[in-house]
């Protein structure tokens, strides 16, 4: 049975870390479709809330830290308020560009 659990194991963590999320990749993917609005550093654009007329929250607060990746990953899929969804960042950028918002803090 051990020599049986362990190649299993080891299988299944190789597997989880090949689909791991990637902070350095999520920063590509952020400064390509989220920083115009979002700002280098997750401060917001100052001029583009203003144009929109809504309060952006700086993505290295505490309401948005507390945030789980799937959370975030939610508002990049679906959009929230004015924000439109980013079609343009799906499959494993999701998790990328949520790995990269956790890092800001």
């Amino acid at each position: 049975m051990h020599r049986l659990f362990v190649p299993l194991a080891l299988t299944a963590l190789a597997a989880s870390s090949a689909y791991a999320a990637d902070a350095a990749a999520g920063k590509a993917v952020y400064d390509r479709a989220c920083k115009s609005c979002h700002g280098a550093d997750g401060t917001p654009n100052p001029a583009i809330a203003k144009m929109m007329h809504v309060e952006m929250k700086d993505l290295k607060s505490s309401d948005v830290q507390s945030m789980s990746g799937e959370d975030i990953k939610k508002i990049v899929m679906d959009g929230k308020g004015k924000m439109h969804p980013v079609k343009s960042v799906t499959g494993k950028q999701l998790d990328d560009v949520a790995a990269y918002v956790k890092s800001l803090k």
